[in-house]
């Protein structure tokens, strides 16, 4: 009797569920609701470029701080925050009116003087001044001539110019501000943003391990002058970076190489400052299984994902994956070739459903890969957890 009801009670459920499916008594499984479709994409072995997402921050290829070169009451801005300028623009007019006096002042100096080294010129043939007295003369018309260069100077100056062409930033100082009393004021920031520059790092013990790997033929060294940029929302930069700079120290502190690319920015897309992500190449593979990334799930039993069988039924598929090709993983256990993997309408795959498969379109951006770069780690092989 104690066997009996539970499968008495199993019984009434399995009733109690076939009641719910639509359809006439006795139909077969084909007689309900149509099966759901879901997005497949037929696995098959193909090129592969090994990448790894490295973390880095965007920069700005050339920076310039305008200072306050003379001392002076700041009378007027003359430039617009925020826009582009060109390499001499005038930025801001400082009350030049002691450097005008002290110009004129200087001048009027450099005429006597001149005069002066002039008439004793032709005197000095005739021994009527003194070599002595020509000597004094020429020296007080060179430092005239030193004299009224510094006042033009200090008269230029008064107007700062834009050392270089790029995107100005918000004023630092005021109207009626005093500048250049005792240090060299910074009045505002001008960065260059086309190209822009972003600097990252890389683990020397990833770039160890991709050496011996290429060294042992195992994989083919990738083409890593050309980088991508991800950005914070998960999307791929349009335009293509070039890697420009590679350290050859590590840092004792992180244990990891500094490197720099620039990308173009003509729109002013990319401000300094961003945090970024640079998808690096580094490795090519002959025939590599690739899997989008928003297929491949974890559990705990390790990573999977769901395909279609040759019968239309979802059954879930044991995979290990060894490392990211952009927004894909690089499938090293579990898939051959000739399966169809599920990508999007997963919510409707159940294990043992019958489904419509239908073509993946890459509609919409993958989802990001972690900031590292770096695939869930691999998942034991059977004969390795008995171990």
């Amino acid at each position: 009797m104690r066997t009996t009801a539970p499968l008495l009670l199993l019984a009434l459920l399995t009733a109690c569920g076939d009641g719910d499916k639509k359809g006439p008594p006795g139909a077969g499984p084909g007689a309900g609701m149509p099966p759901a479709e879901v997005d497949v994409i037929a696995i098959a072995p193909g090129s592969a470029t090994i990448t790894q997402d490295l973390p880095g921050r965007l920069q700005a290829v050339r920076s310039a701080q305008v200072r306050a070169r003379v001392e002076g009451v700041v009378e007027k801005r003359l430039f617009v925050e925020g826009t582009d300028v060109a390499a001499g623009t005038p930025l801001f007019q400082i009350d030049a009116r002691t450097y005008q006096t002290q110009a004129a002042a200087a001048e009027a100096d450099l005429a006597a003087a001149k005069a002066t080294f002039d008439r004793y010129k032709p005197l000095l043939d005739i021994k009527a001044v003194s070599q002595q007295e020509f000597d004094a003369a020429q020296a007080r018309y060179k430092q005239a001539e030193a004299t009224l260069a510094k006042a033009r100077l200090d008269l230029e100056n008064a107007v700062p110019p834009a050392p270089i062409s790029g995107r100005i930033g918000r004023a630092l100082v005021t109207e009626g501000a005093l500048v250049g009393k005792g240090e060299a004021t910074h009045l505002v920031t001008i960065e260059q943003l086309d190209p822009i520059r972003v600097e990252f790092t890389q683990s020397y013990s990833d770039l160890l391990q991709l050496q011996q790997a290429v060294k042992a033929g195992k994989q083919k060294k990738a083409d890593s002058a050309k980088v991508e940029l991800v950005l914070e929302d998960g999307s791929i930069y349009p335009e293509k970076g070039r890697l420009q700079f590679t350290d050859l120290a590590v840092d004792p502190n992180s244990g990891a190489v500094i490197l720099r690319a620039e990308f173009p920015n003509p729109r002013r897309d990319l401000l300094p400052g961003t945090f970024v992500r640079v998808r690096f190449p580094q490795a090519q593979l002959d025939a590599a299984i690739r899997v989008p990334q928003r297929a491949v799930q974890g559990g705990a039993q390790g990573q999977f994902v769901m395909i279609v069988d040759g019968e239309g039924k979802v059954a879930p598929r044991p995979i290990n994956t060894v490392a990211m090709s952009g927004g894909d993983f690089i499938v090293s256990e579990g898939l051959k070739g000739g399966e169809q993997v599920i990508v999007n309408g997963l919510q409707k795959a159940r294990p043992g459903a019958v489904v419509k498969p239908v073509p993946w379109t890459p509609g919409a951006p993958l989802l990001a890969p972690p900031p590292t770069g770096k695939p869930p780690a691999p998942t034991a092989k059977p004969s390795e957890e008995k171990k």
